[in-house]
């Protein structure tokens, strides 16, 4: 997926983000929206925000060594405004390593 190559590449892309929620299944308003990663603020009200992208990028970066999160957990918050809902998401890793290890045997 876009979002899972934009934390690879430590990219902080909230239009991707954006995308995802919005292909989601769950409707909402636009300007509804409010995307956080980390403790960098990327999106509120809809609209893009001036983040330190720097920052965001160091965060990504940080996180997927494992130095902010048990298990090498990669936090995005994404807030629609539709109630008190709450969900969880996992995903792997498909980086350079991943696919290498994974294509080195055969079942």
């Amino acid at each position: 997926s876009l979002v899972k190559s934009a934390i690879f590449g430590r990219d902080p892309n909230w239009g991707r983000i954006a995308a995802a929620a919005g292909r989601a299944g769950v409707p909402f308003e636009q300007e509804n929206l409010r995307i956080q990663l980390g403790d960098v603020l990327l999106m509120e009200n809809g609209q893009p925000l001036g983040f330190d992208r720097q920052q965001a990028s160091d965060y990504l970066k940080q996180a997927a060594a494992g130095a902010y999160l048990k298990e090498d957990t990669v936090l995005i918050q994404i807030n629609v405004g539709n109630g008190h809902g709450v969900g969880q998401a996992w995903g792997c890793d498909l980086s350079y390593d991943y696919v290498r290890i994974n294509a080195e045997y055969t079942t």
